[in-house]
């Protein structure tokens, strides 16, 4: 699995576009990592559409979307599921359907694959969260087994920290003091 240090894949992925549900003709687009430079990536997968703890993952990425764009970071939720699938997931639940990042369709599983985080008896992403960057190196990895959701604000949280570029201590929050080195 890629970690810390290593530089985040190139890709060239369809997705289901931001916002609500458009006709299928409209509604989807081309996700590149040359889409977003300048700008910190938060990209994270879920191992399959229509199932049950999927759906409160990206529901809640989606409500701390504005909170990760204050900090000039852009969102990407990926699956190896289809982008048809998508995006009749995300017209059928009421929590997807306005969802303000792309759904990203990695159907080859060719990103999953280079990442490492493919599960080796289902076939299917884990549930992989990595921090990406300006510059395209991963700078936090965190991978849930296949059954338990992970902590939207902790990813938040992290990314605060990263960004001071300064000794962060367990528990650390936006605004709090950094350690100092005497």
């Amino acid at each position: 699995m890629l970690t810390i240090g290593d530089t985040f894949p190139s890709f060239d992925l369809t997705a289901v576009k931001a916002g609500t549900p458009q006709a299928p003709s409209e509604a989807f687009e081309r996700v590149t990592d040359k889409n977003f430079p300048g700008q910190w990536l938060v990209v994270f997968y879920w191992p399959k559409d229509f199932t049950f703890v999927c759906p409160t993952e990206i529901a809640e990425f989606g409500r701390l979307t504005e909170d990760f764009a204050d900090r000039d970071a852009q969102v990407l939720g990926v699956s190896t599921d289809n982008e048809f699938v998508h995006h009749a997931w995300k017209r059928d639940h009421e929590d997807l359907r306005a969802l303000p990042f792309p759904m990203v369709s990695d159907i080859k599983r060719e990103l999953a694959g280079q990442l490492g985080i493919l599960d080796r008896d289902e076939g299917v992403a884990l549930r992989a969260t990595f921090i990406v960057d300006p510059e395209g190196v991963i700078q936090h990895v965190a991978v849930n087994g296949l059954n338990v959701g992970r902590n939207v604000k902790e990813t938040l949280r992290v990314l605060d920290a990263l960004q001071t570029d300064e000794l962060c201590p367990c528990n650390w929050e936006k605004g709090e003091e950094v350690l100092k080195v005497a």
